[in-house]
This record gives structure tokens, sequence and C-alpha cells, in this order.
């Protein structure tokens, strides 16, 4: 179970209008990466050249996520309706997973509700399920500490009616635990001096969240694990290959970052978001392979990840500007790269859906 302290309840926060469709995803300029070798893990000796006009590293400073109209990715149509039957062969309860929340507490326990998993008044009515957060807790929309709340709270109640609720670390953990450590301090950037404070502010950080961020908040999210293998699904947050720069097992790799974080150095911390704020490994030529690379290492037969929201990764995005809100309407899960990936980003910073889903998917 994830460990973390009992609190007093959600808090539903003040009601606010959504954050501007797509002004919001100002991360690192988009690096491709693509095939089982990205991000450091091939052998010294072969390692490929930089693209022409990419820098070598880059820094979550930049807009990224540009418009694209692409054909390379498919549509898997999920009925939500079409679940399997609960339970798993180790006679545990059904396994849920959530994608990015982004401080949409009043969306996130909607979702919860819809699923039978939390009851009217928010508390953990499901059993035995195992429910897993893929990360990106906060930033963007407001109630990112209610949501962290909510989180530990279930946590504590899973366990207690023997099941659990348990969560990954995601860019944005890593984002708000460095803006309040380590605030205006120069780190060392591929794009030149940055600070963790400027980067939580461009990434959608707000003021409330950081005046409620208590103690125990970051001790809850600097033990979260990076990476879990649950009933042949390898969960991550990002959809990236740098995970294979921390270790060769999923225990080393939840170790090195969490030991990364406990040294509390600023370069070793924001080198270590920088990476996990990368994403579109599996989307474009190679993604499959690059599938593969995790899978080989980890474990498990289908990764599935947040992080990169699915209307995105289908390329049908009108205007970056958000002048156009005629991109698709997501209703489920996105399966591609020859179905070895599951994305669970919704888009609901983008007015999009908040998605709770049950694994595996029928597809």
């Amino acid at each position: 179970m994830v460990e973390g302290s009992m609190t007093q309840g959600a808090g539903q926060g003040p009601e606010v209008e959504r954050t501007a469709t797509l002004r919001d995803f100002r991360v690192p300029a988009y690096v491709p990466e693509t095939g089982p070798y990205a991000h450091g893990a091939q052998p010294a000796d072969t390692a490929a050249p930089a693209r022409e006009g990419y820098p070598d590293a880059y820094t979550p400073t930049q807009r990224d996520l540009p418009v694209i109209n692409r054909g390379d990715t498919v549509q898997v149509a999920v009925d939500p309706a079409a679940e399997p039957a609960p339970g798993s062969a180790t006679g545990q309860g059904p396994l849920y997973v959530v994608g990015d929340v982004h401080g949409y507490l009043d969306e996130l326990l909607a979702a919860l509700r819809g699923k039978g998993l939390v009851d009217s008044e928010g508390r953990w009515c499901a059993g035995t399920a195992r429910l897993w957060f893929l990360g990106d807790f906060t930033d963007r929309g407001p109630d990112g500490i209610g949501v962290i709340d909510l989180v530990m709270r279930l946590s504590a109640e899973a366990a207690a009616a023997g099941g659990y609720c348990k969560a990954l670390m995601g860019n944005h953990e890593l984002l708000l635990l460095g803006a309040k450590r380590f605030g205006d301090t120069p780190v060392h950037s591929g794009a030149g001096t940055a600070t963790f404070q400027a980067a939580w502010l461009l990434n959608g950080g707000q003021k409330s969240d950081m005046d409620r961020l208590q103690d125990h908040h970051l001790q809850w999210m600097a033990r979260l694990d990076a990476v879990e293998e649950v009933d042949g699904h390898l969960l991550v947050h990002s959809d990236t290959t740098a995970y294979l720069d921390y270790g060769d097992s999923i225990e080393a790799v939840n170790d090195t970052v969490r030991e990364t974080i406990t040294r509390n150095d600023a370069d070793e911390v924001w080198d270590l978001f920088r990476k996990f704020t990368k994403r579109f490994s599996f989307r474009d030529e190679g993604g499959a392979d690059a599938v593969r690379s995790l899978l080989d290492t980890y474990g498990g037969h289908r990764i599935v990840h947040g992080h990169s929201p699915i209307p995105y990764l289908l390329g049908e995005v009108g205007s970056e500007d958000g002048e156009d809100d005629t991109g698709p309407v997501v209703e489920g899960p996105h399966v591609y790269a020859d179905g070895l990936a599951i994305a669970m980003d919704g888009g609901v910073t983008m007015a999009g859906k908040l998605l709770v889903q049950q694994l595996p998917l029928d597809v």
C-alpha cells in the first residue's frame, strides 16, 4: 500500500473554470523518441548522432505537444460498459487504473463513483478492488492538494477493506517537489539556466496548491514508485523509454528514483524531472519496439501510461492556441503501438474526460 497519513477529507474547493485548453501544455520541445534504445539506453559505441534542429538535451521551459496531423496511430474503440468479470487469478478484486487528474477533484470523484469505487460521500466502497493512479495529481486544475488528500485517504480505506489504492510518481509530482524544495535555485539545463519555480509556474502551477502543501504531502510524493507490474500490465506515468536510464529491474528503478529525491540535489532532481517529462516514445515509427524494450526489461505484456493526452497521440487536435475545439471526443483509453500500449490521459485539462478504466481491456 502507498504509505501516507490519514487526512480529514478531500476538500472540494471553489468552483472555477477549466484552465485554457492548450496553452497550459508548456513542457519540453518535442524530441521524437524511437526504438528500444532511446534516451541513453543504447551501448555507448552505437549512440545515434543528435538530429539536426534538435538540442542534445532540453528543458521543460518551452511549449510542447505540437499540433500534428498523423495517421500512424489507431483508435481502438473501447466499450466502457463491456468490463471483464471482477477478480483475478490470485483471488484479488478487480484492477482499475486512473489517468492524469491535474487538480480536477470533482471530476475524479464523479469518475470513481461511476465505477462503483467510492460512495456518494467519496469513501471507498469497492471492498477488495485494486486501484492504481498513474500520477500527475496537481497543477493546471483547481484543487491538486485536495486530490492528493483524497488518494491518501482512499489508500487507508481500501487497505482496511482488503483492497488497495496506490499511486505512481508523475513528472508533476517531481515538479511540485522541486518547486517547494529548490524554488529559484538555478539548475543546469539544455537551454541554459532554469529553475523549478519558473518551470512549475509555466506548467500550470497553482498558488493555492503551494499554499496548502504540507510536509506529509511532500513525504508521500517522495516515496511514490515510478514503475510497477500488475497482472501483466506494466504501469508507468510517462510514455518514454527514459525509465531504462534508472535500472534494469522495477525495484532498481524505484530505488534509484527515491534515492535521487532523498539526496536533495537540485540538478539531479531536475534531470529526473526532465526525463520523466519526455513523451511520444511509443507513437511514431519504432514505437512498438520502444514498448517492447520496457516490457522485455521490466516484465508484463502491455504497458499502461498517462502523461500524453490522447487527443495529441491521435494527432487530431485543431488549434494549439485553443481557438478550435474540434479535437476528438475521448470516450475511453487509446490502444496503440501494435496493441502493446494503453494511453490513459483523456485530456481533462482540455475539457476532455478523466478516465478510470478496469483492466484488462477486452481488445
